[in-house]
């Protein structure tokens, strides 16, 4: 029985997929050893139980992102915070000098061309949370990929020392902060 390996994305940009997909050719021999049951660049909708591997991007940004890491740390064996986002807040992280408020005001009223108005109902919006966190502050992680994004190497080691039943342990090389 293959792997089952789930990837998420939270509050980023998605270089992290995006550099996952750089992989190229190891994607197809990725794919003969690994269950792919949950990713952005598949179309699954909801986290599958019984995980063995989940790559994590992004930090916990609202109150979406906060329910799906407990969803994921549920589900998945062992959890990896993928790219510097999840790491350390990154990017991400520095809208934490503002509050929720003046952030929407600034996105919704002083940037809007039509119609400004704050939300008011978080129905297809998720909320803000007060700051962005990275994911170890949210859920228990198991390893971390460092990178903004990691590289496909990077990305590829993890990866091949999780399915040879190891922790990875990076290369000081590969230790780098975006």
């Amino acid at each position: 029985m293959k792997p089952r390996v789930a990837t998420a994305w939270l509050g980023g940009c998605s270089g992290c997929h995006m550099s996952f997909l750089d992989m190229d050719e190891r994607l197809i021999e990725l794919a003969d050893r690994i269950e792919l049951v949950y990713s952005p660049i598949a179309d699954v909708k909801e986290f599958p139980p019984n995980v063995d591997v989940a790559l994590v991007e992004g930090a916990v940004t609202n109150s979406e992102n906060h329910e799906m890491a407990h969803i994921i740390r549920r589900n998945a064996r062992f959890v990896v915070s993928f790219g510097d986002c999840a790491t350390t807040g990154n990017v991400t992280a520095m809208r934490n000098r503002f509050t929720s408020e003046q952030i929407q005001q600034r996105a919704y009223i002083e940037l809007a061309d039509l119609n400004p108005q704050l939300p008011s109902e978080y129905t297809t919006l998720a909320q803000l949370l007060t700051t962005a966190r990275p994911l170890h502050e949210v859920i228990p992680v198991d390893a971390y990929l460092h990178g903004c994004p990691p590289t496909a190497d990077q990305i590829w080691f993890t990866v091949s020392e999780l399915l040879a039943g190891r922790v990875p342990v990076l290369p000081p090389a590969y230790l780098r902060y975006g």
